[in-house]
């Protein structure tokens, strides 16, 4: 049986490092469209929605194609809430106004507008590949490896963070090619069963890796981000 997939995109109304971050003019387009026809393209996804609290953002959206079933309560809002209840929400949501079960649902942030192509393809297959992984997450290796980083103590010395993830001795004097591969998460796209959300987590415990040259990692969280994405879509690459 075909799998029931949505995507999710959160929007909130109230970013502070961009002011109305989500529908700023990216190279003449509302950054969150960059979003919604990138799940749009998939023949997979049933459904593209936009989880919102803000009645512009829940307009254009619309006007872009997306559909905005539901307003996101301004409790589910606010600068420190995670991921999990915002897609929790949703899913509850999205089955009662629907009155259907969503097997999947892909995550797509709109500060992640130049995101690699047919990354919702490959990681559904992935998924539907493995039965025994609860999501999906895009990463790409890191360039400083965790091992060689430090940090400060009380008494004024610092003290390498890998003695306290490795059991080897002195793991920061370890060469390169000794050093585990190692991934730090992207915000280009997560893909999550139902089960794992029921389960209280937007990731589970068994997460497959989908992985992203590093070079093409672009996640806006502030304007010199924005910027340079831009100057990205002005100079297409050769």
């Amino acid at each position: 049986m075909k799998a029931n997939i949505y995507t999710v995109i959160p929007a909130r109304g109230g970013s502070k490092s961009i002011p109305r971050k989500n529908i700023k003019l990216l190279n003449g387009r509302p950054l969150i469209e960059y979003s919604i026809d990138y799940s749009k393209q998939s023949q997979l996804v049933s459904k593209t929605i936009v989880s919102t609290d803000d009645m512009e953002i829940a307009s254009i959206a619309k006007e872009l194609g997306a559909e905005v079933p539901f307003m996101r309560p301004s409790i589910l809002s606010g600068d420190l809430v995670p991921d999990y209840p915002v897609m929790f929400h949703a899913l509850e949501e999205l089955e009662r106004i629907y009155s259907e079960i969503i097997d999947i649902i892909v995550l797509l942030r709109p500060t992640s507008p130049l995101r690699p192509p047919n990354l919702i393809e490959q990681g559904i297959e992935l998924l539907q590949k493995d039965q025994q992984a609860t999501s999906i997450r895009a990463v790409a290796l890191v360039k400083e490896h965790p091992y060689r980083q430090w940090g400060n103590q009380k008494d004024g010395y610092i003290s390498g963070f890998s003695n306290k993830i490795s059991n080897k001795s002195e793991p920061f004097n370890l060469p390169r090619q000794k050093l585990p591969e190692t991934f730090f998460q992207t915000g280009d796209i997560e893909i999550i069963r139902r089960e794992t959300l029921i389960q209280g987590s937007v990731s589970g415990k068994r997460v497959l890796p989908l992985i992203i040259d590093s070079e093409k990692v672009y996640d806006i969280d502030s304007q010199d981000d924005f910027e340079l994405v831009e100057r990205n879509l002005e100079t297409p690459e050769k």
